[in-house]
Order: structure tokens, then C-alpha cells, then sequence
């Protein structure tokens, strides 16, 4: 998957969720601490969002990770987990990893990264990054909020 089709998939629900809820641009990037021109720049498919930046916008229009990448049309918010957690998301990924019977080299290829970087996920050494779990949704029909430690089932609701 390319950055632009995952960014054209992400970048349209937030902007629409944004204007439906009656938010500006200005409004939102203050309020998870971005500048209007990032804010712009994410939606207008210049640069892909941080995960981090991601979960802010998220937990400020009350969405679900499934939901705000069009994984979902049901906002399965949860309230309860607003912080990621780097060594819950490295947990999740090797199970779901080792559920489907995959090495890192293969888990790696499949989603068009380098196994030392799964590696890294895995212990929880870096944060994944937003396109990389959205390949992992896709692929293994995960939830976005299972991996990121939002939710505890696996499934997404459809």
C-alpha cells in the first residue's frame, strides 16, 4: 500500500468527521497541540499523520481508530484508553504476528517494511507507525483499536 492511498483512505474521514462536527481547522489543531498548517498538510495528503498526532485528533472527536480510517462505519470510542502504550502495541503485534504463524522477515514483507523495525515494534523500543498498522488491519482483518491497545478484541465491528 502506498502512503497516498493510506493517506486518501485516513485523511478523508477526519476531515469530514472535523467539518460534520462543526470544528475548524484552527479549533482542532489547537486542541491536540498542532499547527493549523500540519493540520492542513495531513488532511490535504501532504505528509502522513503521526500516531501520536493521530490518537490526539481520535480521542478530541470522540472516534475510534477503526472508524476515522474507514476500516468501520461504527465508532466503537473508547473513553477508558486515551495514552498509547509502546510495549502493549509491541505485545499485540507479535501475537498477531505468531497467530498467523509468520516470522518477522515474512510479517515484514508483507507489509513492506524491514524485519529490524518489526523487531523494534515488538519490544517496544518505537511506537508503530500509523500506515504500518493499517497495512496489519488490512491484511489480517485486525482491529486498529486492538493493536493500539484501545479495545481487547481482536475483531473489528462491521
Amino acid at each position: 500500500m502506498t502512503i497516498n492511498k493510506f493517506n486518501h483512505e485516513l485523511t478523508n474521514r477526519i476531515k469530514e468527521i472535523r467539518i460534520n462536527q462543526g470544528i475548524s481547522q484552527k479549533e482542532l489543531a489547537s486542541a491536540v497541540n498542532l499547527k493549523v498548517s500540519n493540520l492542513s498538510k495531513y488532511e490535504n495528503l501532504k505528509e502522513c499523520v503521526p500516531i501520536v498526532n493521530f490518537n490526539n485528533i481520535c480521542n478530541y472527536l470522540k472516534i475510534s481508530f477503526d472508524y476515522a480510517l474507514n476500516i468501520t462505519d461504527i465508532n466503537n470510542y473508547n473513553d477508558n484508553r486515551k495514552e498509547l502504550d509502546k510495549y502493549l502495541i509491541g505485545e499485540r503485534l507479535k501475537k498477531i504476528r505468531k497467530d498467523n504463524n509468520l516470522y518477522q522477515e515474512t510479517l515484514a514483507m508483507n507489509i513492506g517494511t524491514s524485519k529490524s523495525l518489526i523487531c523494534e515494534y515488538e519490544k517496544g523500543k518505537k511506537l508503530l507507525s500509523l500506515p504500518y498498522a493499517y497495512a496489519i488491519c488490512k491484511k489480517y482483518n485486525i482491529s486498529m483499536d486492538y493493536i493500539m491497545g484501545k479495545i481487547d478484541n481482536p475483531e473489528y465491528l462491521k
